[in-house]
Parts: structure tokens; sequence; C-alpha cells
């Protein structure tokens, strides 16, 4: 138990890792359009919508489908569990909750870097 908890952190630990990268090269690659939207009146939180929504809109659609999946073969585990129902509720709730947690987590540091970015320098970056 002690192995597959771990595996599950480092699988974690690696779905942050590359959302975090996907989205921090999304925003390093949007630099001047960000700046130009800033220039003409964004608010930092239309940029930081701008942001949250290229990460969370993939990992949603991740959950969905893992949920999906994992409903489907509950059956097939449910020699494997003890003292939980294959359905659980609960379980279901918690890991979509940590997963949504961990990549609004990792979405955040580029989405920061986003809204402080001055309008004149974006403009100015090639």
């Amino acid at each position: 138990m002690v192995l597959l908890a771990v595996f599950a952190l480092v699988a974690l630990t690696l779905a942050a890792t590359g959302i975090y990268s996907v989205i921090s090269y999304s925003v390093s690659q949007r630099t001047q359009e960000i700046g130009v939207r800033m220039a003409l009146g964004a608010s930092r939180w239309d940029v930081l919508r701008l942001v949250f929504s290229v990460g969370m809109l993939p990992a949603a659609a991740g959950g969905g489908a893992g949920f999906a999946g994992a409903a489907l073969l509950t059956r097939f585990l449910t020699g494997l569990l003890f003292q939980v129902s294959p359905t659980d509720p609960a379980t279901f709730i918690v890991i979509i909750g940590v997963l949504a947690g961990v990549a609004l987590m990792a979405c955040y540091i580029p989405a920061r870097r986003a809204i402080r970015t001055d309008p004149m320098i974006a403009l100015r970056y090639e």
C-alpha cells in the first residue's frame, strides 16, 4: 500500500509539473499578446482568467474522462477493495478535488507572472 501511495504521489507530481510546464510555455509565447491586451485596457483579472482558462479547460476535460473511466472500470476492482464500495462518491469527489487543486496551483505561477507583465516591456519583447 505504501508503494502504491508513493507511485500515486509521483504521478501527481509529474502531472503538476507537466501542467505547469505547458502553461508556462504558453504564457511565454503569448507575452506580446498579453502586453497588447494590457496596453489596450485589459484588467489583471482578464489576463488571469485567460491564463487559467488555458490551463483548467484541459484539466477539466481530463478529470471528466478520468471519472468516466474510473466509473466504468470499478467493477473489475471490486475484489481489491476492502471496506469501500466500488462507486464510493466521497472517494471520487476527493480525488477530483485534489486533481483540480493541483491543476489550479500549477496554473497559479504562470498566471501571476502574466499579470505582472509590464505592457511596454512586453510590446518590445521579440
